[in-house]
């Protein structure tokens, strides 16, 4: 147990009265300065105290936290999220459940984490996943399909994140293709979508689901304030994280299942009706160049189809799509 861990130990068994700083210093065998950083590491992680010269610290409120018990009870699933990992901490939930997947766990498995100290966007870009603001969370999916057909699946978890959210906060999020939820042009959400194959075929994929829910504006870095927000921030209100947990995991085997049954069509048509990238300018930057061109829609494929000014349409399968506001 980490000392801030065995601090909020100490706070929570005194039941809402005062611990002197005295007992807690000589408790954890460190100094009053280090009893100070410690009760700030933990206000960090949405914990609040009150702090009173000669009486100590007292713990106000807790964070609430994506609660296993009640997930189940609101997940409208047969597979889904029934296997759920809660932890308070980890490195990323992307490779929580690739373990566990390794370990031949079933799909349909998720990992939630309360922090992730190294989660990972596209590209190898840190994301940024403070305990307790958001909903961070991988996705055990084990497909019978084509390599080259795993791109669709990042747009299907597009959609029925995109879905949920309207539905739980009313939030009108729009899809950024490939992998990204935007309101009023500030991203709140990321998908991660990796494969792990075997003799060309595709063994496992883990889906990776990163949704800025309750950050105030303050919470963000600097240099993240004018390119992010969070569900709080666009609807003035709290989230219940577990609910739109549940309903993501709802809305994600819901489509999943279509997908298997009725293949990519009919995800293409409702990504096409949520997105936020068609028809626009844009300029698109991948390995093989810069493309400028307008967006017309998808290919079956799950390429994003442009329309360059030469009239000739180009398939995109991956790249940095940007565009004027």
């Amino acid at each position: 147990m980490s000392k801030h861990e065995d601090l909020l130990h100490m706070l929570l068994h005194a039941d809402g009265e005062f611990v002197s700083g005295e007992d807690i210093s000589r408790h954890l065998a460190i100094s009053r300065t280090a009893v100070w950083k410690h009760v700030n590491k933990l206000r960090d992680m949405g914990y609040e105290f009150e702090a009173v010269s000669r009486k100590g610290y007292r713990l106000v409120t807790k964070p609430e936290k994506i609660d296993a018990a009640a997930l189940q009870l609101a997940l409208k699933t047969t597979v889904f999220g029934r296997k759920a990992v809660m932890l308070p901490s980890t490195l990323s939930t992307q490779g929580d459940v690739q373990k566990l997947a390794e370990e031949g766990v079933d799909e349909g498995a998720v990992v939630f984490a309360e922090e992730q100290t190294g989660g990972r966007g596209r590209f190898g870009r840190k994301w940024f996943s403070p305990s307790g603001k958001g909903i961070w969370m991988s996705v055990l999916l084990r497909p019978e399909l084509a390599i080259q057909h795993t791109p669709q699946l990042t747009l299907l978890t597009g959609v029925a994140v995109c879905r949920a959210i309207r539905a739980c906060t009313g939030a009108q999020a729009g899809i950024k293709w490939p992998n990204d939820l935007l309101i009023d042009g500030r991203k709140m959400c990321g998908i991660l979508l990796e494969s792990t194959v075997e003799d060309h075929e595709v063994r496992y994929c883990v889906a990776g689901i990163g949704v800025d829910a309750n950050f105030d504006k303050h919470d963000y870095p600097e240099d993240l304030q004018h390119i992010a927000t969070s569900l709080k921030i666009e609807t003035g209100q709290p989230v219940d994280r577990t609910a739109l947990a549940a309903a993501i995991l709802t809305e994600l085997e819901h489509l999943y299942f279509l997908y298997q049954k009725e293949g990519f069509s009919v995800i293409a048509s409702l990504w096409e009706a949520s997105s936020v990238s068609l028809h626009r300018k844009v300029t698109i930057t991948n390995p093989h160049g810069v493309i400028e061109g307008t967006t017309v829609g998808l290919d079956p494929s799950g390429a994003l189809v442009v329309e360059k000014q030469d009239g000739q349409r180009e398939l995109i399968v991956s790249g940095e799509v940007s565009w004027k506001s």
